[in-house]
């Protein structure tokens, strides 16, 4: 008897190993979309000709939230609360044709999402905060490092590029960026008030991947906002030496390399992902 249940024990083990062998990565899923907590304060703020969606939360040192391009500020979901538990006011924001937030005939441009992110903390009376910038959002956050150093206390921008040769080729045919798209499409429908206009949008959103930004080492190298670069290991999008060299272009910048996690990491490592943002703003 003893013997047969160490056979069993045995046969046990290795079929629990053989199940997690087959499953995948920590980076190589796409876990869903969190949902945002109650809002003190909520809405559409008019700025150059179209609606901005934004949302508040908590009290205290404010905190700008910057999301990717095709998302929309759900994707903020572990981040906001965290953020609020630690004493600070947070806002969020749908960048403009995306989510909530309309669009104009305007083409899509950082500079132009970096003059949006100010009208908002201007509507909103707020004369310096924190950025934290996923993907897009960080690379407008880098945008306003550059162009208004002075609305910002830290920048943390996390899968972000200056330049499109910093992308992997074909990033948004890999299977979780992929995934990302159409579950985007999805989102665009329930959120946008355009909601059949997707494609175009993503064509949009496309065009300007493929062309900007242009920004050199010597305009990283003027800087003065304390930055942190992070990235996951298995970024889809961002190539990691691209990172390291925002990193060192950057005066003072620190790197943070978040393990096993792609350009997804606030979804796939939100406790790693949030500790970082904190570390770097400041508690």
């Amino acid at each position: 008897m003893i013997r047969v249940r160490v056979l069993l024990g045995l046969l046990l083990a290795l079929v629990g190993a053989s199940a997690r062998a087959a499953e995948p990565a920590r980076w190589q899923t796409l876990p869903p979309t969190p949902a945002l907590p109650p809002a003190l304060r909520n809405g559409l703020v008019p700025i150059d000709g179209i609606r901005i969606w934004y949302a508040k939360y908590g009290a205290g040192p404010p905190v700008l939230l910057l999301h990717g391009g095709l998302a929309n500020a759900n994707y903020w979901g572990h981040l906001v609360p965290f953020l609020v538990a630690h004493h600070r006011q947070v806002i969020v924001m749908d960048s403009r044709g995306h989510g909530r937030s309309t669009r104009s005939a305007a083409p899509f441009g950082y500079d132009l999402m970096a003059d949006d992110a100010l009208a908002l903390l201007d509507a909103l009376h707020v004369a310096r905060a924190d950025i934290v910038g996923w993907s897009d959002g960080g690379i407008v956050g880098l945008d306003l490092a550059m162009h208004h150093p002075d609305r910002l206390r830290h920048l943390f921008a996390s899968g972000a590029n200056v330049d499109p040769s910093g992308l992997h080729a074909d990033f948004d045919r890999t299977p979780v960026f992929g995934g990302f798209i159409r579950r985007t499409r999805a989102e665009y429908r329930a959120l946008s008030p355009t909601p059949g206009q997707y494609d175009v949008f993503v064509s949009q959103i496309g065009h300007m991947w493929q062309t900007e930004p242009h920004w050199t080492a010597s305009q990283l190298s003027d800087i003065t906002v304390p930055t942190t670069i992070a990235d996951g290991d298995h970024d889809e999008a961002i190539r990691l030496d691209h990172d390291r060299f925002m990193a060192t272009s950057i005066p003072h910048a620190r790197l943070v390399i978040l393990p096993d996690a792609s350009h997804f990491a606030m979804l796939q490592a939100p406790d790693e992902f949030d500790a970082a943002v904190l570390r770097a703003i400041g508690d």
